[in-house]
């Protein structure tokens, strides 16, 4: 007559339990996604909500992205990487050229006139990120790699040589354009790309280089007259990468790793690369309704740049030996990567 309520409460225990054992195993996750850029710019719109609403998606609504625009959470753009070492951020997204000589590897695919088309490079910088980079990023989880679509020249006088640059004062992305904007004769302003409008509008630059897909979030073509863009290989690409805090990932039930890692890779790496080259059509489109004077470099009349630009690899070759990595190897690399994808496709 006593056993059944005892039976009973072990009954209960062992309902519990597993009532408790399903809510573990149904674990819910907020991830915090920042970035230095707008909402409405293409790369948060097309790229990383794409990314943020299909890892929702694929775990039924068990993880939940949080997405922290214009750096949100505080902090300067040259501080988002360390933000997600530290966990101040679960997943971030930055240009690797904010933190100079951090990651020494990416600046193959930054070289002057190295990259022609931005999913075939983003295929390379995934793939060597696999093979020779992850002890770099080893404070990370790394989710995708790439790079933008071509760069172009943004001032508010004509330049369509680069005796045109002299005397000019102008905002570059990372170390290597920095140089590249030296050996061209122009004065490089190294400053994050948002600072770009308004140092613009105040004159204290005279013009920018950026791929034409970030103009119309920073009104670019309503702020400069002239745009130089080259015919053929680019003048400059930078690299990127979307990173996640280690820990925050390590913690994942095994299930909810999987629908990360099925979201990031090689795949998403050459998406995001493509659609950000994809998303440059609307804005030369922008510059061009506007009226302004869109310069096109020919690649015959860009043999000249290049040989402005050259002596930046034997530098760079150079700098790489100096941290025992083997840079014509490296370029080598990424041109046999580049010319696969290319190949492909």
């Amino acid at each position: 007559m006593k056993r059944r309520p005892i039976l009973g409460l072990m009954g209960g225990a062992a309902l519990a339990l597993s009532l408790g054992a399903s809510a573990a195993t149904a674990q819910e996750v907020t991830l915090r996604l920042h970035h230095f850029l707008a909402a409405q710019a293409n790369v948060p719109t097309h790229i990383l909500d794409v990314w943020a609403d299909q890892v929702e998606a694929d775990s039924d609504g068990r993880i939940k992205v949080d997405r922290f625009p214009s750096m949100q959470l505080g902090g300067t753009p040259g501080e988002l990487y360390d933000q997600a070492v530290s966990g101040t951020a679960d997943v971030i997204w930055t240009v690797v050229g904010l933190t100079p000589g951090r990651f020494p590897s990416t600046e193959v695919f930054e070289l002057p006139f190295m990259v022609s088309d931005a999913r075939s490079a983003s295929y390379a910088y995934w793939h060597m990120f696999e093979e020779s980079m992850q002890e770099e990023f080893s404070e990370t989880k790394i989710l995708g790699t790439w790079v933008h679509g071509p760069g172009v020249i943004h001032t508010e006088d004509p330049v369509t040589s680069p005796d045109d640059l002299r005397g000019m004062q102008i905002r570059g992305p990372s170390r290597l354009t920095v140089q590249l904007l030296e050996a061209l004769g122009a004065t490089p302003v190294g400053m994050p790309i948002a600072q770009s409008p308004e140092a613009l509008s105040r004159g204290v630059i005279n013009g920018a280089i950026m791929p034409w897909e970030v103009t119309p979030a920073l009104r670019i073509p309503e702020l400069v007259e002239n745009h130089t863009e080259f015919e053929g290989d680019m003048l400059y690409t930078v690299t990127f990468v979307l990173a996640m805090n280690q820990e925050r990932y390590d913690a994942l039930p095994d299930d909810l790793k999987e629908v990360i890692d099925n979201n990031s890779g090689l795949e998403f790496s050459v998406f995001a690369g493509g659609t950000q080259q994809d998303w440059d059509a609307p804005g030369r489109e922008m510059a061009d309704e506007l009226g302004n004077n869109i310069i096109t470099v020919s690649a015959d009349d860009a043999e000249v740049w290049r040989e402005r630009a050259m002596p930046i690899y034997e530098r760079w070759i150079s700098e790489m030996e100096g941290r025992g990595i083997d840079g014509q190897a490296m370029i080598d690399r990424a041109r046999e990567l580049m010319a696969e994808y290319e190949a492909a496709n």
